[in-house]
């Protein structure tokens, strides 16, 4: 490695390319020279490389902070195959385990280390990031720092903080996505010293996008992929449309197969590589599927239900056509996907009243009185709280993430992943199996009861304390009960890593005069506001190229239309996007603002069908408006 000095040279001998793809080289340039660099590269476009192969030129260890597991031991996998020494730090490894990574850090040829943004802040991290030799930070999906961002997540802020201890290291932040506000937002909060930037063209030349309106989506889902050969992706938003998408192409002669995270860590990785050899050509799967997975020639990527906003819908779509060859990038929706939207924004943000029930009832959960600092966590289990005081378990747990994003709590990561379990054989046999062990039909039954029949076919999140609960048990004897299943292969059970716990930041506050930043509360809905109309607008514009939208979110500033999307292909068989259709485009624009009988008597625009088609496709894509006195005018000029 040491006989290595160009990043040319390292990226033909561990990933066997020739040449750097667009941006890539002048990111590492920027890296090398021990700059601080924010860099935005679409999906597909090689953020890893730009961070790997300049610490493999740098003595030292490259931490690299990701918030995603699946990601982290991808990346891991990928680096070790290539002969280079890397691991990952995550939630559910024994203490020891973290303990020998590490050390491995600080006394080994450890060349990259990953950690979760969590474990950042932890005693054991800090004292031995102390004493490492560190020659790179490394922030993947950094707009997971920014609260104008889609997906800000509150432990992104320790990343600051432990710069401290290591003052003299350059940082290079990573993201797909990222508007204007966001990207400043990202230099502000790390902190970054005169930040290079470097922003890729958010455009895909080779994707096209489409949008259809239907109440059929299966029967369209499967003409589309009958009419595009090739691997394909089909996102929907629950794990049993998932199954029942898939089972539904599967009938109709399409090798596909299904995909969520409720799935053992064994049956995702033997779908994940069916799918990625080709053993399977389509898979169906809820968002968990995709992140991270190297796979240039996926032809289409079909969404069966909406994304929440623009960036997880362009991180998405943008799997297919990695290899550069034409793909496609499919939205399904109908009206009332759109409503749902609406109602899930709606539940995201708890009333006052219901956040200062929820905190008041934590409170009273763990017996704290008023004042009361608490340095220590508590195990937690949101079925049991939410019983105990008569809450809506949904309500409570968006109401559980705003009091976390408002600095008065904070969760641990297990708290997102509860055990979970599914039956593995039918009924019939669930119900036979009753009867020949009576000592555990009383068991049994309450969790059918519980959880219902959706635990046949799908893996369900359980809470063991609910159950024990249901059937007077301690959770000792629940587990035990469930582990037994388990082993007779009645069900499959999936324990929890460690346990759910919950702590308190500040002191205990009286819930009626609660400490709440209602302006970024309030921030926090105009953001997603935003975002869900920039979903409703690209699904039911008609008439503006579908790449300039997303480009438009994106503060890129152009007005070169893709010509691959469903809008442009129905300009140019409307007749508009030949010699004479741009000829009177111009015409329009230098006579505007007008009013609209200007237009239609102007003697350079003749042909009268030609005008007021191209008038009507103009204000079909909102590039003009009619005011209430007439006056034809450019939207953006009144911005």
């Amino acid at each position: 490695m040491q006989s290595i000095s160009t990043p040319q040279e390292i990226l033909k001998k561990y990933w066997g390319y020739e040449n750097f793809r667009p941006l890539q080289e002048e990111i590492i340039s920027n890296v090398i020279s021990q700059n601080d660099t924010l860099a935005l590269l679409p999906t597909g476009g090689g953020k890893s490389i730009c961070f790997q192969v300049p610490a493999l030129l740098i003595p030292g260890v490259c931490i690299v902070v990701s918030p995603l597991i699946a990601l982290m031991k991808d990346q891991v996998y990928q680096l070790n195959k290539r002969g280079i020494n890397a691991l990952a730090i995550y939630s559910g490894m024994h203490y020891s385990e973290i303990d020998a990574g590490l050390d491995q850090a600080i006394y080994s040829d450890l060349k990259f280390l990953y950690v979760s943004p969590e474990r950042l802040k932890t005693e054991i991290f800090i004292v031995r990031l102390k004493q490492m030799k560190v020659c790179l930070l490394a922030i993947d999906e950094a707009h997971c720092i920014s609260k104008w961002g889609y997906d800000f997540r509150p432990a992104y802020l320790a990343i600051n903080d432990i710069k401290e201890y290591i003052p003299n290291v350059p940082t290079i932040a990573l993201t797909a996505t990222a508007t204007n506000e966001v990207r400043k937002d990202i230099i502000d909060k790390l902190s970054l010293k005169k930040a290079s930037v470097f922003v890729q063209s958010f455009a895909r030349k080779n994707l096209s996008y489409s949008v259809f309106n239907t109440e059929h989506k299966e029967s369209k889902v499967l003409q589309i992929l009958q009419s595009v050969p090739g691997s394909a992706i089909v996102y929907a938003k629950t794990r049993k449309r998932t199954i029942e998408i898939a089972n539904f192409l599967k009938k109709h002669g399409l090798s596909a197969d299904f995909y969520h995270a409720g799935l053992s860590l064994k049956d995702r990785n033997k779908k994940q590589e069916d799918w990625i050899n080709d053993l399977n050509t389509v898979v169906v799967s809820t968002n968990a599927f995709g992140m991270g997975i190297d796979k240039p020639n996926v032809r289409c990527v079909i969404h069966v239900d909406l994304c929440e906003n623009m960036e997880a819908y362009y991180q998405e779509s943008g799997r297919a056509g990695r290899d550069n060859l034409k793909a496609y990038a499919i939205s399904l929706y109908n009206e009332l996907d759109i409503e749902n939207l609406e109602v899930n924004l709606a539940l995201k943000f708890p009333g006052i009243s219901v956040l200062k029930k929820v905190y008041q009832s934590l409170c009273n959960y763990y017996k704290l009185a008023l004042g009361a600092e608490v340095f220590q966590s508590f195990d937690f289990d949101l079925q049991e709280f939410a019983s105990t005081f008569g809450l809506n378990p949904r309500e409570t747990h968006y109401s559980l993430k705003m009091l976390e994003n408002q600095g008065l709590i904070y969760l641990n990561e297990a708290y997102f992943n509860p055990s979970k379990i599914k039956i593995n054989v039918n009924a019939s046999a669930f119900f036979s199996f009753q009867l020949r062990n009576p000592h555990l039909e009383t068991f049994t039954k309450s969790i059918l009861r519980i959880y219902g029949g959706e635990i046949y076919a799908n893996y369900v999140a359980i809470s063991e304390v609910e159950i024990g609960n249901a059937c007077f048990m301690s959770q000792i004897e629940v587990n035990k009960h469930l582990e037994t299943l388990k082993k007779l292969e009645i069900i499959d059970f999936l324990p929890q890593k460690n346990k759910a716990e919950l702590g308190f930041l500040t002191a205990r506050q009286d819930a009626e005069n609660l400490q709440l930043n209602f302006k970024d509360i309030e921030r926090r809905k105009v953001i997603e506001k935003k975002a869900l109309r920039a979903i409703k607008l690209y699904s039911e514009q008609t008439g503006k190229c579908r790449m300039l939208m997303i480009q438009d979110y994106f503060d890129e500033n152009t007005q070169v239309r893709c010509g691959n999307c469903d809008n442009c292909i129905n300009l140019k068989k409307r007749g508009l996007d030949n010699v004479k259709a741009k000829a009177y485009s111009e015409i329009i624009k230098t006579l505007l603002p007008c009013v609209l009988s200007k237009l239609e008597n102007n003697e350079n625009l003749n042909d009268k069908k030609l005008t007021a088609t191209l008038l009507k496709h103009k204000l079909d894509s909102e590039e003009i408006g009619i005011d209430e006195y007439g006056l034809v005018f450019f939207k953006e000029s009144r911005k």
